[in-house]
C-alpha cells in the first residue's frame, strides 16, 4: 500500500507539491511563530540575570519586563531581606542608540556587583560622561576606548569594552545608572532589581518572600518565569492557536478539494482494487494515506519556511540584537503534526466518499 501511495502521489506531482505548497505556508507561519516567542522568552528570561544575579525583580503586570518600573528606595529594603546577599539596580533605555532601536542602554550603579562582574575586554570601566560598549555591539559597529557614541543624542566617549556571557547584554551599551535615568526621564525609579541569593538561601522561599513584602513586584529567574509574567506571551500563544485552527480548518478544506478531484479521476482504479478482493479500509486507507503524504510534505516545506521567515521578521523590526528566533524539537514538531493533521483531514472525506460505494457502482460511471 505504501509503494502505491507514493506511486500516486509522484505521478500527480505538480498536484502535490501545489497542494504542500499552500500546507507549507500555513506551517511556516505556526512555525516562525514558535521561534520568534521561544526567543523572546530566553532574551527576557535573559534580563533576569543581568550581572550574573540569581534573579531579577520587576513590576507585575506590564507587557514586557523592559517596560518595568520600580521605586529606587526599594534596593536597600531588597537587600536587608533575609536570604539575599546583595541587590542592585539597573535601569534599561531602548531606542537610544540611533539606527538600532533594539539595542539596550544599561544603566548600572557603580561599584555594584553588576558592574564588578563585567569582564572588561579593553580600556576600563565608565566613568559619569562616559560608555562602555559590549563586545558584540563593538565588533558590529567598529568601536573600541576612545571612539565615541551618541545616546539620546548626547555624545559619550567609549572608555572600554565588556563581555557579560548574556548575548543581547554584550550587544548593547553600558552607562553609570545616574546617566541612564536622566535619559529615561525617571530619576527616582529603576527598570529591575538584580538579587544574588545566599549560598544556604532557598530561591523559592526567597522569590515568595519578596513578593509577598512588595506587592506589585513579580520575581523573574527563567524564561518561563518572563513568559508567564508578560501579557505579551499570553496574546502571541492566543495568536499561535488561532493560526493553527484556521490553517486546520483552510488547508483541511484545501486538500479535500484536491484528494475529491483525484479520487473522481481514479474511480476506476479504486473499484477495480475493490474488485480484486482490497477491504472497503484498505481502499479508505490509500487516500488518507496520500492526504497525509501531502501533508508531511507541506510540513516539511513549512519547517525549512518558517525558519527562514522568523529571521527575516526579526531582521526587517531591526531586533536582531535583541531576539534570536530559537527552534526547538518541540516546535518542528508542532508544525509536523499541523501538517499531518491536515492531510489526513483532507482526506478523510474522499475516502468515506469511495469506500461506501460498491465497486459495481463506481464501474458503471465509466
Amino acid at each position: 500500500m505504501a509503494g502505491l501511495i507514493a506511486l500516486n502521489l509522484v505521478r500527480n506531482r505538480g498536484r502535490t507539491l501545489l497542494t504542500a505548497a499552500g500546507i507549507g505556508i500555513g506551517v511556516a507561519t505556526i512555525v516562525a511563530l514558535l521561534a520568534l516567542t521561544q526567543g523572546l522568552k530566553q532574551s527576557f528570561g535573559g534580563l533576569s540575570h543581568l550581572g550574573g544575579a540569581s534573579f531579577g525583580m520587576f513590576q507585575s503586570g506590564v507587557a514586557d519586563p523592559t517596560a518595568s518600573v520600580l521605586p529606587a528606595s526599594l534596593v536597600p529594603r531588597v537587600r536587608a531581606q533575609s536570604g539575599i546577599e546583595d541587590a542592585a539596580p539597573i535601569e534599561l533605555v531602548t531606542e537610544a542608540v540611533p539606527r538600532s532601536a533594539s539595542t539596550l542602554v544599561f544603566g548600572v550603579q557603580p561599584g555594584s556587583f553588576v558592574q564588578r562582574r563585567l569582564v572588561i575586554t579593553a580600556g576600563r570601566s565608565s566613568r559619569d560622561g562616559e560608555a562602555m560598549v559590549g563586545k558584540s555591539f563593538a565588533a558590529s559597529e567598529g568601536l573600541g576606548p576612545g571612539d565615541s557614541i551618541v545616546l539620546k543624542g548626547q555624545r559619550f566617549r567609549i572608555s572600554g569594552v565588556y563581555e557579560s556571557g548574556v548575548a543581547f547584554e554584550d550587544a548593547g551599551v553600558v552607562v553609570p545608572l545616574s546617566v541612564a535615568a536622566r535619559m529615561a526621564g525617571r530619576p527616582a525609579s529603576v527598570t529591575t532589581i538584580a538579587v544574588v541569593l545566599e549560598p544556604t538561601a532557598s530561591g523559592d522561599a526567597v522569590t515568595e518572600q519578596l513578593e509577598e513584602a512588595f506587592p506589585g513586584t513579580t520575581t523573574i529567574a527563567n524564561p518561563g518565569e518572563a513568559a508567564r509574567a508578560s501579557p505579551g506571551f499570553e496574546i502571541v500563544t492566543k495568536a499561535v492557536l488561532v493560526i493553527v485552527v484556521l490553517a486546520l480548518i483552510l488547508g483541511g478544506v484545501a486538500v479535500t478539494n484536491t484528494m475529491a478531484m483525484a479520487v473522481l479521476e481514479r474511480r476506476r482504479e479504486l473499484a477495480l482494487l475493490a474488485a480484486i478482493g482490497w477491504s472497503r479500509p484498505q481502499v479508505a486507507g490509500i487516500v488518507v494515506g496520500e492526504g497525509a503524504g501531502v501533508g508531511l510534505l507541506g510540513a516539511g516545506i513549512g519547517v525549512l519556511g518558517g525558519f527562514v521567515l522568523s529571521h527575516l521578521i526579526v531582521n526587517a523590526l531591526g531586533a536582531g540584537d535583541f531576539v534570536s528566533p530559537a527552534l526547538t524539537l518541540w516546535g518542528i514538531g508542532r508544525g509536523v503534526l499541523v501538517g499531518l493533521a491536515i492531510g489526513v483531514l483532507g482526506g478523510l472525506y474522499p475516502a468515506w466518499s469511495v469506500s461506501r460505494r460498491p465497486p459495481a457502482e463506481l464501474l458503471g460511471r465509466f
